[in-house]
């Protein structure tokens, strides 16, 4: 890779990481913290603390995180370096600077909006190769000195208690309940977001036509297929297995032409979140 395109690979990156950290605080000075909804992470338990004591939530964003950071960069070496370091800054950066304005006191508005657009964020920052640090910091910290447990059962362990103790600290169980809610939004969105919006199905073909089969997939849908040899465990006989990946738009017509050719075949469909390769997605 020329030089030249890899510090321009790298701008690209940071600027997707301030966008992303740009839409988490206006999610949160919009909808969450307004509504003393707290979605899981140090994020969260700003809000809390917040709550509590009045202390902004760009502060208590630097005192957990910066800490981490060190803690982190001693126990787990570089792997969360410059970029870790740039969006927890630009984070707090952010929270001071945005407004803080009400967009609405519906609580389940607020944590549903407020979640997605936390999710869209986040999903554009981990996109860009940043983290936030914060509770995937917190969990890979844990895991390290804790092995037995993973790092996404100790990031999942520090939500809940987020959301708990925000419930608690409001003094009312609607709280937690919408903050799980904000909470589960931007986790889904942050999915969709890394792993595709699963447009591409990918079929599973036992038919006894296997060469009719492909060839009329080929010519009427100009995809490609895949033979696989199989072995029925029941019957013992030698099954042939064909794999074709198709967009959504094509599945009914795959369905069509499987029962058009065998109506006897065997099939099973499935999502694909991500396909390479010709006739979809170029590799980079």
């Amino acid at each position: 890779m020329k030089t030249s395109e890899k510090w321009y690979k790298e701008i690209i990156s940071y600027v997707g990481i301030a966008l992303g950290v740009f839409l988490m605080a206006v999610s949160l000075n919009f909808f969450l913290e307004p509504n003393a909804i707290a979605p899981g992470g140090v994020t969260g338990l700003a809000v809390v603390i917040k709550r509590g004591t009045g202390i902004p939530v760009y502060i208590t964003n630097l005192i957990i995180n910066i800490p981490l950071f060190i803690i982190g960069i001693k126990m787990l070496g570089k792997a969360f370096g410059a970029k870790t370091l740039f969006a927890t800054l630009t984070l707090s950066f952010f929270f001071k600077i945005v407004p803080y304005e009400v967009v609405t006191k519906d609580l389940l508005l607020s944590s549903v909006f407020g979640g997605v657009l936390m999710g869209v964020g986040l999903g554009i920052v981990f996109k860009s190769g940043g983290t936030t640090g914060g509770t995937d910091l917190a969990g890979a910290i844990l895991n390290k000195v804790i092995p037995r447990f993973s790092i996404s059962t100790f990031m999942m362990a520090i939500d809940i208690c987020v959301v708990i103790i925000a419930g608690i600290a409001d003094k009312r169980i609607e709280t937690s309940l919408y903050s799980i809610i904000a909470l589960y939004s931007a986790i889904k969105i942050v999915d969709l977001i890394l792993e595709g919006a699963g447009y591409v199905k990918a079929f599973l073909i036992i038919t006894e036509k296997p060469e009719e089969m492909s060839k009329v997939l080929v010519e009427d849908l100009n995809r490609g297929v895949t033979l696989f040899k199989g072995k029925g465990m029941y019957t013992k006989e030698d099954k042939d297995v064909l794999l074709c990946v198709v967009n959504r738009s094509q599945f009914a017509k795959v369905k069509d032409i499987v029962t058009m050719v065998d109506e006897n075949a065997f099939v099973m469909v499935t999502e694909m979140y991500e396909v390479i390769g010709e006739g979809f997605k170029r590799v980079k």
